[in-house]
């Protein structure tokens, strides 16, 4: 019967669980981790993307996204060096509920 419900729901790749915390008195740090995240207005058209514009990655909410391992690995590598606490887990989600997140990113409902 469990497998039943795996084929429906087609959870095939892992994903990780990406979370970080900056101290609150750090506000430079606070601020070059922002940056890393969600990007720079001023940013050059030849900077690399932030990372919450690569593909596969997910913002769930106050710093925590899922991503792809690797994505996962190279961010977490830079906000270690950074001095952010970083914690990661590797989950297999299911398409139908990673869908469910999106939306409810999207509808505005719990932003």
């Amino acid at each position: 019967m469990a497998e039943q419900h795996r084929d429906l729901d087609s959870s095939t790749e892992p994903t990780v669980l990406l979370s970080y915390d900056v101290d609150g008195r750090a506000r430079a740090l606070s601020v070059r981790v922002a940056q890393l995240i969600f990007g720079r207005s001023d940013a050059r058209p030849d900077a690399p993307p932030p990372f919450i514009r690569r593909p596969g990655v997910l913002w769930i909410g106050q710093s925590v996204l899922l991503m792809p391992p690797p994505v996962a690995m190279d961010l977490a590598d830079k906000l270690r060096r950074l001095g952010a606490t970083v914690n990661t887990v590797r989950i297999f989600i299911t398409d139908v509920d990673l869908d469910g997140f999106r939306r409810r990113r999207r509808g505005g409902a719990f932003c």
